[in-house]
């Protein structure tokens, strides 16, 4: 009896052991070796998740599987964030009631991207190509949404390739009349379109600065000018965020009527 009582003490003892040990452990210590995820949204780059998360690049291209730090990311892929990386902080912002979504007439369309593009160092030194005040801007406007910039200038005034590239297209299309599309490294695209006279055929390569059209009005214009639009895969993006700051200041005509209806 006495020996059996013993053995059933020491068991009670083992067992408070075992529940002792586990109620000491962290909770953090097992989460931090869970990993979480991030849906890629508009304008991600891995540089920019990896600063979020406290990680590195190289260790999200591992985490991932992916071709390595230039790979490009779809919107809506889920990425999976090493462990150890530390959670994002919360401030005070972060526990505020989300904003009310827009209207249907105040969203902007597939493909508009209207924050600030953080490329990595990735996208070509783009330059200004025409001379003259922006008389019209990216994105939301009165009769609807604008793909590009339009620089007013002289009728006839060289177009100039924004950077170094293939030329894609040279033709007419709707509303842009005669067109000039340039492709350029890691999948950006320029577009000059209303030109007077294209310069250039498919299957050109064009250096920077080089003449590609003249200022016109063709298509759907009331007045000579450029509307140049930079593009990347399936995306638009606001050159002004692109482009240099100009040797003087750009002027922008809020006030006027959209000079086409591109």
């Amino acid at each position: 009896m006495t020996a059996r009582l013993c053995r059933a003490a020491l068991m009670a003892v083992g067992a408070m052991a075992v529940l002792s040990g586990a109620a000491g452990a962290s909770p953090s210590d097992a989460s931090a070796a869970k990993p979480r995820g991030h849906e890629v949204r508009s304008g991600d780059t891995l540089g920019a998740i990896a600063r979020r998360y406290g990680t590195t690049v190289d260790a999200l291209v591992e985490a991932n599987h992916l071709s390595g730090p230039q790979a490009r990311l779809r919107i809506g892929q889920r990425l999976v964030i090493p462990p150890g990386a530390p959670r994002v902080a919360t401030t005070a912002s972060a526990t505020m009631p989300p904003p009310r979504r827009p209207t249907e007439s105040a969203r902007a369309p597939a493909g508009f991207v209207l924050a600030v593009p953080d490329f990595d160092g990735t996208a070509p030194a783009f330059a200004w190509p025409v001379e003259g005040p922006v008389s019209s801007t990216f994105g939301r406007r009165r009769m609807g949404w604008h793909r590009g910039i339009d620089i007013v200038a002289e009728p006839g005034a060289p177009v100039r390739a924004a950077a170094a590239g293939l030329v894609v297209a040279s033709g007419v299309e709707p509303r842009y009349g005669l067109v000039v599309k340039i492709q350029h490294v890691d999948g950006f695209m320029t577009v000059y379109a209303h030109n007077e006279e294209n310069q250039v055929q498919i299957g050109d390569e064009v250096a920077l600065g080089a003449v590609v059209a003249t200022v016109g009005r063709t298509g759907r214009a009331t007045a000579h000018h450029v509307p140049f639009e930079i593009r990347r895969d399936a995306h638009v993006y606001n050159p002004l965020y692109l482009l240099p700051l100009p040797p003087r200041v750009v002027q922008f005509e809020e006030g006027r009527e959209p000079q086409d209806d591109d």
